[in-house]
């Protein structure tokens, strides 16, 4: 087991990549402090997972609720030796409709949040030489027309893990990296699409000058990459941006048709 008696704190774990991470962990031998908004879905999860599992539920946009995640996990498991920041508000926008209170919320779950639960987190992470792992998005280069504010708080995480990935580590032990995670087959995700108007077997038809396999990936697959990053296995590597993608981030200029014919 990669993580056998380690403590690890997952954000957003009620669903999709967090969920998949979640379930990973506990495998590997972790506990693990499930977060989400949902108490329905996380006391589900945390029934699934059995005794190495405890929920709380909680609101990222609350400045407190790092506070809180951290000293739940604490209460939980007496420790705690990593954190995976997953959680993350995909907003639609674009120049015309990014107001900001829009932009704000967004900054706030998908930036500020992972700061100030790294921040609180810090002090534990120090005593277990620990780290942190933050779930960013490919969309932090470039993003989509319709993903301003949600692209531009993902560059902002990316800079963020960088930052810290240099002095925690020189400073506290603390390595912290980060992924850059492509286009993935969440439940969320299936149905923005479904919005869109796709149909409903869409992600069967997937261009491959998109993706090269014809499918996206799936939460277990990020997962699978998870845990080596938040294992012993990884050290003593710090302030990496990983790319979790079916093609390069550069050079790749994939068509404009999305669905295969």
């Amino acid at each position: 087991m990669r993580l056998k008696d380690k403590s690890i704190l997952v954000t957003g774990s009620t669903t999709g990549i967090g969920k998949a991470i979640a379930r990973r962990c506990v495998a590997e031998g972790a506990s693990v402090l499930v977060h989400g908004r949902d108490a329905a879905r996380g006391k589900k999860l945390v029934a699934e997972l059995g005794g190495r599992a405890a929920l709380h539920v909680d609101d990222l946009a609350d400045p407190e609720a790092g506070s809180r995640l951290v000293d739940a996990a604490l209460k939980a498991f007496g420790k705690l030796d990593a954190v995976v920041n997953n959680a993350a508000y995909v907003k639609r926008s674009d120049i015309r409709t990014t107001d900001a209170r829009l932009f704000d919320e967004v900054m706030a779950i998908n930036c500020r949040a992972p700061l100030l639960i790294i921040q609180a987190a810090l002090p534990h992470l120090q005593q277990s030489q620990g780290c942190v792992l933050n779930i960013g998005s490919v969309n932090a280069y470039v993003g989509e027309s319709m993903l301003l504010a949600y692209a531009v708080s993902k560059g902002a995480l990316a800079t963020l893990s960088r930052n810290l990935g240099d002095w925690l580590h020189r400073t506290h032990g603390v390595r912290v990296n980060h992924f850059n995670v492509g286009w993935t087959l969440t439940e969320n995700e299936y149905q923005y699409k479904l919005a869109d108007g796709l149909p409903p077997d869409w992600p069967d038809r997937v261009n491959k000058e998109i993706l090269a396999t014809g499918r996206l990936m799936r939460p277990e697959a990020v997962a699978a990459h998870a845990v080596f990053w938040i294992s012993n296995e990884s050290r003593p590597v710090s302030g990496q941006i990983i790319e979790i993608e079916q093609y390069p981030v550069a050079g790749h200029i994939p068509t404009l048709k999305m669905l295969a014919d």
